[in-house]
């Protein structure tokens, strides 16, 4: 059930999207989701959509490893697709019982559904191509402003990266867990939706187990390496900002410019 998940994996391709700066990375998806957020004539979801399979190719990203990070949201895809489909109000397309699917229902949803989609793509994105740790290293640069008002930064970051770093982790050990009572005659893909849904309950007391087992060897293994956040450190790899890194960020501001100028022209 679990088999193939990709969302928060780090992918080597050893691509030109790979090389580029964190920060510039972070700042360009950035971008992008607000792109996303603007959007609201077809030319401009087309225009998106076609710069997102772009990076894709260019990072060398399996299209198969982008489908499966969908794959733990296709229930509130689906949900959120019938929702706006049938409880929009609107011209009445057919109808199906006491429901009616409206045409601004649907293009309420497909609308809906691309937005989610390309969000999901383009954060799933960042982790394909992004180590924890230069992660971790863009998001503290970039939130380092706010020092100045005594926020921990680096701890923040540190925790983020982790929390990230652990859905892949914690989805390999719920896939060891499944086998582990599947082999014990537990089934997880017979009867309705609900009971499917139900028999995944079993999983949540040993799943929490590993879990602060894991984080509880973690911060066994950062305390034996005399880890003590952001104070005084310094890194093996200084972050340099390269002409490939303007050129992206410039490339996401251009489309957010001509996606917010879009929105306001009848095209």
């Amino acid at each position: 059930m679990l088999d193939g998940i990709t969302l928060g994996r780090y992918i080597p391709t050893g691509s030109v999207v790979h090389n580029l700066d964190p920060r510039a990375k972070i700042i360009a998806v950035m971008l992008l989701i607000i792109s996303i957020l603007a959007a609201r004539q077809p030319i401009t979801y087309m225009v998106i959509t076609t710069f997102i399979i772009l990076v894709i190719i260019a990072a060398k990203i399996p299209l198969t490893a982008v489908l499966r990070s969908l794959r733990l949201l296709w229930i509130v895809l689906l949900c959120g697709f019938i929702f706006q489909a049938f409880f929009t109000p609107g011209q009445a397309l057919t109808t199906l019982g006491p429901l009616t699917i409206t045409r601004e229902g649907l293009l309420g949803a497909g609308e809906m559904l691309w937005r989610l989609a390309n969000l999901i793509t383009v954060a799933s994105l960042l982790t394909y191509t992004t180590t924890p740790i230069k992660l971790t290293a863009g998001m503290e640069y970039l939130l380092s402003p706010l020092r100045r008002f005594k926020v921990p930064v680096h701890e923040l970051t540190m925790m983020m990266t982790i929390a990230l770093r652990f859905v892949p982790t914690l989805l390999e050990e719920a896939q060891i867990v499944m086998k582990a009572q599947q082999s014990r005659g537990a089934s997880f893909t017979r009867g309705n939706l609900w009971r499917r849904a139900m028999s995944l309950v079993p999983l949540l007391v040993p799943l929490f187990a590993g879990a602060f087992r894991r984080a509880e060897e973690l911060a066994t293994a950062m305390e034996a390496r005399c880890y003590r956040g952001g104070v005084n450190r310094t890194r093996m790899s200084e972050l340099v900002v390269g002409r490939a890194d303007q050129v992206a960020v410039t490339a996401c501001g251009v489309l957010l410019i001509a996606t917010v100028v879009l929105r306001f022209i009848q095209v």
